[in-house]
Parts: C-alpha cells; sequence; structure tokens
C-alpha cells in the first residue's frame, strides 16, 4: 500500500493507501469495527476494486496500557505522522497523573491546529429546535492554544504562591480576590495561531462556495487574548484574501468616512459579486443567536473554550452529539485524525446499542479530505435514508414516531444495504 504525501501545500492521495486507526475503549470497540465495514462497502461500491483502504491497527488508551504500559506509545504516534491520516474512536483519559488528556496530547504532538466540526440536521432526525434545517454550520476551532493549553498550578502549591508573589510584586496586579487559595491558568493566544486557523476556515470557505466565517470571540472582556484573535483575523483576511472577502472592518472604515447608505452598498455589491463576508459576534451573543437565526452562519473561527460549547450545543440542535463528527487538521503538513465526538460510554459498552453514528460521519469527512466524495456521499445519503425510514440506534429511535430500533450491527447491515 502506498502512502499519503505532501506537495506543494497539496495532499497527494493514491488509490490504495493505509490508514492508521485507533479502536477506542469502551464503546469504541464496538463502533469501530461498523465504521471500518460501511466505509470499506462505500469505497468498494463507488469504486469497483479501483480503490482500497488497508487498516493499520496503532494502540492508545486502555488497550496499549495494558499491552504496552504506556497510555500513547511513540509506535502510534511513529505511525500517524509517517501516514498522514487516521481515525480513532473514543479515548479512556488515565485518571490521576500522567498525561491530562490522550486527544490533547495526540493533536499537540502532530500540532492539529484545526478542530473541524461541521453541524448539519439529517431529515428524520428529531430536533429539539422548531426548523432544524436551518443549522448549517463548520466550526473551525482552535486546537493548540488558550485554556485548553493546560498551563495551570493548584492553589497551595509552591509554584502557585512564586506565580502569585510575581503577579502582585512584579506586574502590580491586586485584582485577584481572594490571593491565598486561588488557583492559577495561563491563557495564551498568539498571532500565528490566531491567524492560520482563521486562514483555514476562510479557504474552506471559498473552496465549499460558503458565503460567511464569523469570528465568535469574548474580545469585549480579554481584549488582548480574544480581542487580538478577532483583529488579526480581520487584518489577515484583508491582506491575504484581498478582493476574495469584504470584512466588517471595511464596512465599518466605508460607514466612517462615507456614511451608512455607502457601506450598506458596498456590502450588498460585496454578497452579489459572491465574495465572502468576513464578520465578528461576541460568544454569547453568538449561542443565542444560534437559537435565533442559524441561517445567518455559515463558517465559525473561533478559540479553543469557545468552540467546545459552540460545538456542543449546535450538535445538540441537530439531535445530539452521536451523530456529531469532528476532525483534527494541520493544513500545513497534511497530518489528520478523525474522531468519534463522544465519550467511551462505559454504561452501555458491550451492549449492542451505542450509534456510531459519529465516528462514521467523521469516516466521512475522511474520506472527503482524501477527495473520494463519491464514497462520502453516498454513506451521507445512506443515512439520511436510514433516518427517514424512522430507523436508527436506541438513542434517535425513542424520539421519533413509529421508529424501529437497531442495533449497532442491525444499524450497520441497514446503512450498508441503502447504500
Amino acid at each position: 500500500m502506498a502512502k499519503l504525501k505532501i506537495e506543494n501545500g497539496k495532499l497527494i492521495v493514491p488509490d490504495n493507501i493505509t490508514i492508521p486507526y485507533i479502536a477506542g475503549d469502551g464503546v469504541g470497540t464496538e463502533i469501530s469495527p461498523v465504521t471500518k465495514s460501511i466505509i470499506d462497502s462505500a469505497v468498494k461500491k463507488c469504486y469497483a476494486g479501483k480503490r482500497n483502504i488497508e487498516w493499520l491497527e496503532v494502540l492508545a488508551g486502555e488497550k496499549a496500557f495494558d499491552q504496552t504500559g504506556s497510555w500513547l506509545p511513540e509506535e502510534s504516534m511513529k505511525a500517524f505522522r509517517e501516514y498522514l491520516v487516521g481515525i480513532k474512536g473514543p479515548l479512556t483519559t488515565p485518571v490521576g497523573g500522567g498525561i491530562r488528556s490522550l486527544n490533547v496530547a495526540l493533536r499537540q504532538e502532530l500540532d492539529l491546529y484545526v478542530c473541524l466540526r461541521p453541524v448539519r440536521w439529517f431529515k428524520g432526525v428529531v430536533s429539539p429546535v422548531k426548523e432544524p434545517q436551518k443549522v448549517n454550520m463548520h466550526i473551525f476551532r482552535e486546537n493548540t492554544e488558550d485554556i485548553y493549553a493546560g498551563i495551570e498550578w493548584q492553589q497551595g502549591t509552591p509554584e502557585a504562591e512564586k506565580l502569585l508573589h510575581f503577579l502582585q510584586n512584579e506586574m502590580n496586579v491586586h485584582k485577584i480576590r481572594f490571593p491565598k487559595t486561588s488557583s492559577f491558568g495561563v491563557k495564551p493566544v498568539s498571532e500565528e495561531g490566531s491567524e492560520r486557523l482563521i486562514r483555514s476556515a476562510i479557504k474552506y470557505a471559498i473552496e465549499h462556495k460558503l458565503p460567511s466565517v464569523t469570528l465568535v470571540h469574548k474580545g469585549n472582556i480579554m481584549k488582548f487574548t480574544e480581542g487580538g484573535f478577532k483583529l488579526w483575523g480581520y487584518a489577515m483576511a484583508e491582506r491575504e484574501f484581498g478582493d476574495q472577502v469584504f470584512t466588517m472592518m471595511q464596512y465599518d472604515r466605508i460607514k466612517k468616512s462615507h456614511g451608512a447608505s455607502m457601506a450598506e452598498t458596498a456590502l450588498k455589491e460585496s454578497m452579489e459579486q459572491k465574495k465572502i463576508i468576513i464578520k465578528d459576534v461576541i460568544a454569547d451573543a453568538f449561542l443565542q443567536n444560534t437559537l435565533l437565526i442559524p441561517e445567518e452562519y455559515s463558517v465559525i473561527a473561533t478559540l479553543n473554550l469557545n468552540g467546545d460549547y459552540i460545538s456542543d450545543q449546535l450538535a445538540a440542535m441537530v439531535g445530539g452529539i452521536g451523530i456529531a463528527p469532528g476532525a483534527n487538521i494541520n493544513y500545513i503538513t497534511g497530518h489528520a485524525i478523525f474522531e468519534a465526538t463522544h465519550g467511551t460510554a462505559p454504561n452501555i459498552a458491550g451492549k449492542n446499542k451505542v450509534n456510531p453514528s459519529s465516528l462514521l460521519l467523521s469516516g466521512v469527512m475522511m474520506l472527503e479530505y482524501l477527495g473520494w466524495k463519491e464514497a462520502a456521499g453516498s454513506i451521507v445519503n445512506s443515512l439520511e435514508k436510514t433516518f427517514q425510514s424512522h430507523k436508527a440506534t436506541v438513542d434517535l429511535a425513542r424520539f421519533m414516531e413509529n421508529s424501529e430500533t437497531l442495533t449497532t450491527t442491525e444499524f450497520r447491515d441497514e446503512i450498508i444495504r441503502n447504500l
């Protein structure tokens, strides 16, 4: 089997490739084989043997620890570095010392700076909102900075005391309400990290002919970190994308110099010319707006913590995290790991009732990333056909009228029949 490679910033994909995968812990051992079976069936049906995936299992999580004594063996990291693209089920994070999060470790080790979470509604899936068909967003969540960088010190430790002393005596910080009992965390947000995330979001919008990119932030409060994210994003968009975009910073400049009418005309003309509109919104207002006017947003670029909240709320609006896919990508090196967005669900593990759709749709994202769009589309169409016939695993079927509840393996068989 041939390997993927990057040439001149473009991913080169042979017809026969090796994809490393981590089965995962808990329900991961059930959804991983189901996902592989469906992907193999779709590839075979769409390409009649001309394309093929050879699956290479690599270890992480509990299975890795039991067999090697390491939660994330170097051999696994080497495989992802070498083969560029992989897929993984949910992993248990070790309790106590050691790796803070296996998922975070993978992202940071490979510098997977984009967490891409597309959110859309499937006909037949019951949603808690009135018009779920209006929800169709692509979230670009910065994956390596912000609070999730894990730079923190526990209250009462010598490190916390040392930092407190520095803040109070060297930096003249006097706003810490309870200094002696405070833990501390650092929120790094860089110009380079913000720009590469937002650049990827704009390129995605251009490639997929989407109308806008919205920068979601709390720059009204965190002026130099999240406020910097907004300002760096606007400046980069204007500098690097020129006439392909129209930013609301440009709108404000035109309004200030030529009046509101001229600014509105410039915005209208830009939309008619199919330019990407770059705008921004405060995070809490955005969460409200997603419920009231979701149709106004398409591509979202945001920081790590905001992206965590936003991704899960939007997933709930279209039926739940069980049908929410995710990918962690470095568009520069080509490295990408596609993953289930839910946890290991030990309460239902081994009962043949888990919904594999999150990992399966992440597999769809992987196929799209490889350029195998026919296979990806066939799986999406099959999923929607299955849901429209009121057939689903118990997490979705319990909300459908006249539904038929399928086991995990029955759901697999139904998807393959409908390809």
